[in-house]
């Protein structure tokens, strides 16, 4: 008899930016609080900032960090195909899993190779895919399996905000469905049809000392 898999649950959400002052500034206006600093991915030539969003659950902003030597493949989270100008956009989310290997062998979409990644003292197993760009139009997750005790939301200060919801809107909205069931995803995701014409997006609903707000706005 196989093991019963744990559910995956959501791990972060993610702002790609073309520089992360751009994107905290983005965060900054939608959220009214300034994300923290994170640190630097040095396989995939890239930084980051940190705001927490509950003991085991983060947003990331995310950009290509200038002084870093290019990798010889393309970054992570479709970085390498945003043109120097695009504004920041919650372009992503990662959902964490019990084992990595499993869960991807059962999803119902290609996530990619699981590639082992680090940040200072942190380490984790992640799925990208082979071209960096995020699998189902966008809206699919990236799977992770850290591999340190403490989650690193647990080290961020915590500003009072929650992530009461993620909604992802894709013209195969089945598709979607199927690919959370496949993976055995648990957590506060509602899936919907695009509008005619409209381009899959995420929106998350978070939760602030001043209330309730979304990203993006």
């Amino acid at each position: 008899m196989q093991p019963i898999m744990q559910p995956c649950l959501i791990d972060h959400i993610i702002v790609t930016a073309a520089s992360l002052e751009a994107g905290a500034a983005f965060v900054q206006q939608a959220l009214g609080v300034e994300p923290q600093t994170g640190g630097r991915h040095p396989r995939m030539g890239t930084h980051n900032l940190l705001l927490r969003l509950g003991d085991a659950l983060f947003l990331e902003v995310i950009a290509i960090d200038p002084t870093a030597v290019h990798p010889a493949r393309p970054r992570w989270f479709g970085l390498d195909a945003r043109a120097a100008n695009t504004p920041p956009v919650l372009s992503a989310w990662v959902a964490r899993s019990t084992d990595i290997r499993a869960s991807a062998t059962q999803a119902t979409e290609p996530l990619g190779n699981i590639e082992p990644m680090t940040r200072s003292a942190l380490e984790w197993l992640i799925t990208i895919p082979a071209d960096g760009c995020v699998p189902l139009d966008g809206v699919a997750p990236a799977l992770i399996q850290w591999q340190t005790g403490q989650h690193p939301a647990a080290t961020l200060p915590d500003l009072g905000l929650a992530l009461a919801g993620l909604e992802i809107f894709h013209p195969q909205p089945q598709r979607v469905e199927r690919l959370l069931a496949s993976i055995g995803f648990d957590g506060p995701i509602t899936v919907a049809a695009s509008p005619d014409g409209a381009a899959p997006r995420m929106v998350a609903q978070i939760d602030t000392p001043d209330g309730r707000r979304r990203l993006p706005l």
